[in-house]
């Protein structure tokens, strides 16, 4: 089993971001005592054994604004139910997360940190309403790496106005200077409900651009394993693209078992009054194997061809023939993952 969750607050809202984020309002107890709360009830859900939990990521939102003694008491509900050496990981800002902090993450047998770096150029942070600057970003990682951290990951996003070459070269360069494991890029989307809403010209769309930045992240050493995630391989994440089961606890997490998906509230005061709650999404045979096939072409996962209809097989196979795909032990393989979303529709339309 698998466990992600959600830390809602954040210091300020990034102009890109459709992620459910609020600024700290003094709701921080009382959203640990429902997170608590959601935990215990879900472990009793999901049937959840002892030493079973396989991974854990706290995601958010600014996980790193929250101290120590807000997961001390997570984890003290969660530690007979981890699986020995499971990876945990936990995200952070280069600006609320100092030496002291992250030594007391690592204490608490978090393995895996993330940082959301985004640039190093300090006018295109500006640009994604960042609150850090570069100067943060290499202290962060420092101190990380003096804190006990060896799996760091650091998120960067691309395709922006701003981006050409020489912007991408710029953060090439820096990406090589800092010695870490796994890189997530990640091209400007323009989200709803966002200062980047309807300003579709933030936005490049370049696919030259996107693979010139692709080419150059692996020339560093970072093997791709998914359209946006490069390295040591995140086994949260591959969780996700596995189709495994996992709990999402935590403001508008969202969980999955079996053939169903469940959804927690996504106002902060209704979280807090009723945690427990889910919402939930039941799934037929199509609608999974829909999922596998976007899945599984964006990732090293493939596709398992017994989950193919008579004409989505047929013409996957044509791809292969075509060398789109690669047809390896009943399994279709991707490529090019840029394409991933063009080739899945083409199968399965």
């Amino acid at each position: 089993m698998h466990l992600y969750i959600h830390i809602p607050f954040c210091q300020s809202k990034c102009f890109y971001c459709s992620f459910t984020s609020l600024k700290k309002q003094d709701f921080e107890m009382a959203y640990l005592k429902a997170l608590i709360e959601d935990i215990k009830d879900k472990i009793i859900f999901f049937k959840i054994n002892k030493k079973s939990i396989k991974t854990i990521f706290i995601g958010g939102g600014t996980p790193s604004l929250m101290d120590a003694k807000f997961y001390e008491k997570i984890f003290i509900l969660l530690n007979d139910f981890l699986e020995e050496n499971a990876e945990i990981t936990i995200e952070a800002n280069p600006s609320s997360s100092n030496f002291t902090w992250l030594k007391e993450m690592r204490n608490l047998n978090i393995n895996r940190i993330s940082f959301g770096v985004q640039s190093f150029n300090e006018n295109k942070l500006q640009f994604l309403g960042r609150n850090h600057d570069k100067k943060s970003i290499f202290t962060s990682i420092e101190n990380a790496k003096k804190a006990g951290f060896i799996n760091i990951n650091i998120d960067l996003i691309y395709d922006t106005k701003l981006d050409n070459t020489k912007m991408l070269d710029y953060e090439i360069a820096n990406l090589s200077l800092l010695n870490i494991t796994h890189v997530s890029a990640y091209n400007l989307t323009i989200e709803e409900k966002t200062k980047f809403a309807k300003k579709f010209h933030y936005k490049k769309n370049a696919p030259k651009l996107a693979k010139y930045f692709i080419q150059n992240i692996k020339n560093l050493g970072f093997d791709q394993y998914e359209i946006s995630n490069f390295g040591q391989i995140c086994k949260h994440n591959l969780a996700y693209w596995q189709g495994k089961d996992y709990i999402g606890c935590g403001l508008s997490a969202v969980g999955f078992l079996k053939n169903q998906r469940f959804y927690t509230k996504k106002n902060l005061k209704e979280y807090i009054v009723n945690p427990t709650f889910r919402e939930i999404e039941n799934l037929n045979q199509n609608d999974l194997n829909l999922e596998h096939l976007f899945l599984g072409l964006r990732s090293i996962i493939g596709v398992d061809e017994k989950r193919l209809k008579t004409s989505e097989k047929e013409k996957a196979l044509f791809l292969s023939k075509k060398g789109k795909l690669i047809y390896k032990n009943g399994f279709f393989y991707n490529t090019n993952f840029l394409l991933s979303d063009e080739l899945a529709l083409y199968i399965s339309t």
